[in-house]
């Protein structure tokens, strides 16, 4: 009998490639390494899914925030001084939450694989409302900076690239920081980057 609470077979398989993938990457883990963690029949892996290429897609289906996952946070994205502090928290808070799913999106993406299509149709929806919030916030004069582009992808990498902390662990001096804290040091960079001040900061809006 499956306790209550207990994930169903199609969410096992779901929840052990998303480990598997992060771990040894898409090409170097196998169906039957899936199930095998999962504790399920190979064949269930072609009943669910349709094969391995449907099962990475239902990754991102299950697991990455919808598009409707910002509709909260479109009155905050209007006001671009306030939007962008509030899509870094967002995605630095779903970064800390599932960091397995990032890692693969970072593999498939160094890998220029042939699922990255399936990543763009997810991710850009939320980059490109951080970059029209760049751009407005330019535009108004809340944001000083040269290129958009280049702007774009610095923020892009100060949001990601602290998952990468564990490298860098040898040159450390101050130990272990809490998430909130990371999340807050890095608005207050990115904002100081921006020509700007991070909201709630010496008098900036809130």
């Amino acid at each position: 009998m499956t306790a209550a609470n207990e994930p169903d077979v199609r969410t096992k398989i779901l929840l052990a490639a998303k480990t598997l993938f992060a771990k040894q990457g898409f090409e170097g883990t196998t169906v039957r390494q899936v199930c095998d963690a999962a504790g399920a029949n190979v064949a269930l892996v072609s009943y669910h899914f349709g094969g391995k290429d449907n099962l990475f897609k239902a990754l991102f289906d299950e697991f990455f925030p919808a598009e409707e996952a910002m509709e909260p946070f479109r009155e905050a994205f209007e006001r671009p001084a306030r939007g962008v502090a509030t899509l870094i928290e967002q995605v630095m808070l779903y970064v800390f939450r599932d960091p397995d799913l990032s890692t693969i999106m970072e593999q498939e993406i160094m890998m220029r694989s042939p699922r990255i299509s399936i990543i763009q149709a997810r991710a850009f929806p939320i980059w490109s409302a951080l970059r029209d919030m760049l751009q407005r916030g330019r535009e108004e004069g809340v944001f000083r900076f040269r290129c958009l582009d280049t702007t774009l992808l610095m923020v892009l990498g100060s949001m990601m690239f602290h998952k990468r902390a564990y490298y860098f662990q040898p040159l450390f001096l101050e130990g272990p920081q809490r998430s909130e804290d990371v999340i807050a040091d890095t608005i207050r960079y990115v904002y100081g980057a921006l020509g700007a001040v991070a909201p709630g900061e010496g008098g900036a809006p809130t």
